[in-house]
């Protein structure tokens, strides 16, 4: 497995290097900490782009030392750019399976510098994209992982991509499939649509709803099931807007993780995917990852 670790000085880079170490990891998981030198910082400052390089070459050095000394493969990368777009790029070239980036917290604040890196990272990358916010004390603490599915292939992926990985023992993995309320107006606004369609059909759409929802966890719970993975066996098909239910039961189940699949899209069809995906990966108070759609199948042609 190639697990790219994106980091730059601030606090939440720590954050993801400290995940890096205390994760239990397949075997062969080789790691590469790369720095992009946001050459627009210095846009009319073009003298201190030099030391800002030297900065970026000693901080990767460091967090790959560190990772050799808690017993995987590291090696450093540097690299003068655009973070928001390089990053991205670099995991293409460098055929990862992983990005790894973190967090500058919560609030509007925090949620327009995120905005700046890791949403470029999440719309542009190749592979699946963890940002990271909470970590477990030691590699053997167990956590709580939130599958949120649709029944798709991509989120059949990311189930796939949760089984392969080594998880602590006592870890629970919970299932959820949201029954989406029937969208009038336009994409942002969800509503009953008893007001404009006939009971009968609203009855089939709620039964159709329903029965996906249904499929997409018992597909999702036998794939962790046959990985030996522990599960919650609570309500997981809940009627709502996807984003906030999602948000909502992470929160109230104390989940660690939340893992979702992605389509994949490129260009203006990725945007409008991001409502879901991007929207829950800004607002989660823990870590989420996002499996891109043929992951799974990437992970089983190559062994690094």
């Amino acid at each position: 497995m190639k697990v790219l670790i994106a980091i730059d000085n601030s606090p939440s880079s720590d954050t993801v290097l400290q995940a890096a170490i205390t994760r239990t990891w397949p075997p062969n998981t080789t790691f590469c900490v790369l720095n992009v030198v946001n050459l627009l910082r210095f846009e009319k400052l073009p003298a201190l782009i030099e030391d800002a390089t030297r900065e970026g070459e000693r901080l990767v050095k460091e967090v790959a030392k560190r990772i050799c000394d808690a017993g995987y493969k590291a090696f450093p990368n540097t690299s003068p750019g655009n973070p928001r777009s390089d990053i991205s790029c670099f995991a293409k070239e460098w055929g990862a399976d992983l990005i790894l980036v973190g967090s500058h917290g919560h609030g509007a604040i925090a949620r327009f510098l995120l905005g700046s890196v890791a949403q470029g990272v999440l719309r542009t990358a190749p592979c699946s994209v963890e940002l990271v916010r909470t970590l477990p004390t030691s590699s053997s603490s167990p956590r709580k992982v939130l599958l949120a599915t649709d029944g798709s292939e991509c989120s059949v992926g990311a189930a796939h991509a949760i089984a392969a990985e080594p998880w602590p023992q006592g870890s629970v993995f919970k299932v959820l499939s949201v029954q989406e309320l029937l969208v009038v107006g336009n994409q942002m606004e969800a509503a009953s649509p008893a007001a404009f369609y006939p009971a009968a059909l609203v009855e089939e759409l709620t039964t159709q709803a329903r029965d996906r929802a249904r499929f997409a966890v018992e597909m999702a719970r036998d794939i962790l099931r046959r990985a030996g993975l522990a599960l919650d066996d609570t309500d997981s098909i809940p009627i709502g807007e996807p984003r906030s239910v999602i948000l909502d039961t992470a929160k109230g189940w104390g989940a660690d993780l939340i893992v979702l699949g992605s389509h994949g899209r490129r260009g203006l069809d990725r945007f409008l995917l991001g409502s879901v995906s991007e929207a829950v990966a800004i607002h989660a108070s823990c870590s989420v990852r996002v499996v891109r759609g043929g992951q799974h199948s990437k992970e089983n042609s190559h062994a690094d």
